[in-house]
């Protein structure tokens, strides 16, 4: 099993780069990838902000992802839990943090949006300091 850089992902997501694409397609036929949940993150971020995709292109591109056989998550559950959020109106950043908070009494924020969006979501606490 290989660990695969943001980099990777996003050449592999975008296509914009040919021999670097094609590089990375004949890495996952090949060989096994594990992905750092920080690497989703950033991905998101670069997805969004740099290339400008909407933020459903990229969650459902993320997912799809996720899906294929050589790729194992280090948390499927916890990313499986924020891109349903997400696709729900959460910030994808904001739904890896409170995915990760299982089991606290609550996930302590400022940030009024976030606790808006949680506000629904069973075995979740959100509020501030």
């Amino acid at each position: 099993m290989r660990a695969i850089d943001t980099n990777i992902l996003v050449r592999f997501l975008a296509d914009d780069d040919a021999i670097q694409a094609e590089k990375t397609r004949k890495l996952l036929a090949e060989y096994e990838v594990f992905v750092a949940t920080t690497v989703l993150l950033e991905t998101e971020w670069v997805l969004r902000g740099a290339y400008g995709l909407a933020k459903g292109d990229v969650l459902a591109a993320l997912r799809a992802f996720a899906g294929l056989p050589s790729v194992s998550l280090e948390d499927p559950l916890r990313v499986e839990k924020a891109l349903t959020w997400a696709a729900g109106g959460m910030d994808f950043a904001d739904a890896l943090h409170l995915a990760a908070a299982k089991g606290c009494e609550a996930f302590v924020t400022f940030d009024r949006r976030l606790a808006k969006a949680a506000a629904d979501i069973e075995g979740r606490v959100v509020r501030e300091p």
